[in-house]
């Protein structure tokens, strides 16, 4: 493996993520709606958006595998071409006489993709960080993966409400298809492969420390990507809320950009903070229980300035969880099984978001929003139990030092065996 520049590497992750990430966000203001015009019952509508997330339920092992065995850059690479091919089959689903399946088959061909992208952006962020900098590092790229997604809700809600829906799914492709190339001239290897080992797709890591950030990612996921953007628009709709003369497709576009916003601006606050803290529990549990206040705020929220705070709230906290969370996984993983770990965490987290939609969206039709929403802000309270017990379990310590916890240590060594 050649020397590489972590600054420079970290940046072209940022840049690639980000530009592929507006075909991930771009669905969201349009499908819900989308549906009822062309004939898609809402239970199927939850499908179709949890989709990509079901198959990288199934992905996201193998793709962690895989990335110790051959190193990033391939995949990297790779995940990105597929993420774009995968966002031009939504155009072609509203040509189809059949638009369920290519919009189902687009979001599985994305879940392929982007179980390949998550797998390599993190292990590559921790094959070139170091303790004392990598909530930095990690919130940064995180916040890249994330900053490109509210670019495609606005895309989506306001170019759909200017030109037309297919002008909205054509440009997040196009944009998709540019991060593939420019992945290719900008990124290096820089993991170190197992390619002289027998490495089975089904290895993924079980450790407590995989398992830990997992189950937060599982219930941060379920309520805020599976919930939230799952039912955001047809709350808006119902409370008759706009903004700037938008319909709720539109308006929801803005809202959920604000909170994708927030949210990336505090997984650069976040990751920093448990750097300087040399502490990462600290950080996460405040955040955690910001996304509590914020989901009871939408609970409860009747106008655009309520809706606006109560969803800035829960994309800080979120946001803020999202920095330090990975880095705790790198601070306590092995650097040759961050490939699987990440894969565990990421399939954890996906089958939050996976299930969120498909509960969310017959619930709020069923029992209305507040009960929804109060449910859900019980659940960043549960994460903070897990974060605390498997934090212990692996240290025995509730808020260990950042400095002294290194992943090559023999407690994280004996605790990784999957």
């Amino acid at each position: 493996m050649g020397e590489v520049r972590p600054r420079a590497v970290v940046l072209a992750v940022i840049a690639c993520t980000f530009f592929v990430g507006f075909g991930g966000g771009v669905v969201f203001p349009i499908l819900p709606n989308l549906g009822t015009v062309l004939g898609i019952s809402p239970f199927l509508v939850g499908i179709i958006l949890s989709a990509n997330r079901f198959v990288r339920m199934v992905a996201n092992a193998p793709a962690g595998a895989l990335v110790d065995r051959v190193g990033t850059r391939r995949p990297f690479i790779a995940g990105l071409l597929i993420e774009g091919v995968a966002t031009l089959g939504y155009n072609v689903a509203l040509a189809s006489s059949l638009p369920e399946f290519w919009f189902l088959l687009s979001r599985v061909a994305w879940g392929l993709g982007s179980a390949l992208v998550f797998a390599t952006a993190y292990t590559i962020t921790a094959d070139v960080s170091e303790a004392a900098s990598r909530g930095t590092s990690m919130g940064f790229v995180r916040a890249g993966i994330t900053f490109g997604f509210p670019a495609g809700l606005v895309l989506g809600g306001v170019v759909s409400d200017l030109y037309s829906v297919a002008v909205a799914f054509a440009l997040a492709a196009a944009f998709a298809l540019v991060s593939g190339g420019l992945a290719f001239l900008t990124v290096p290897e820089t993991h170190a492969s197992d390619a002289g080992t027998s490495v089975r797709p089904w290895d993924i890591d079980t450790s407590t420390p995989a398992l830990t950030t997992g189950l937060v990612n599982f219930g941060l996921y379920f309520s805020y990507a599976g919930v939230l953007f799952a039912t955001l628009v047809l709350l808006l709709g119902r409370r008759g809320i706009t903004v700037l003369g938008y319909s709720a497709q539109g308006t929801s576009g803005f809202l959920m950009a604000a909170t994708v916003l927030a949210g990336s601006v505090f997984m650069l606050v976040g990751g920093s903070a448990s750097d300087r803290l040399g502490a990462r529990v600290p950080i996460l549990l405040a955040f955690l229980g910001l996304a509590c206040a914020g989901f009871l705020g939408l609970a409860v929220a009747d106008s655009r300035v309520g809706l606006l705070v109560a969803c800035l709230a829960v994309g800080a906290g979120q946001g803020g969880v999202g920095g330090p969370l990975m880095a705790l996984l790198a601070d306590l993983t092995p650097t040759d099984r961050m490939g699987r770990a990440t894969g565990t965490n990421n399939v954890l987290g996906d089958v939050g978001g996976g299930l969120g939609p498909i509960v969310s969206l017959p619930a709020v039709e069923a029992l209305g929003f507040v009960p929804v929403y109060a449910a859900c802000a019980f659940i960043p309270l549960a994460a903070g139990v897990v974060l605390l017990a498997g934090t212990y379990r692996h240290t025995g310590e509730l808020n260990p030092d950042v400095a002294v916890r290194e992943a090559s240590s023999p407690a994280a060594d004996r605790d990784s065996s999957s």
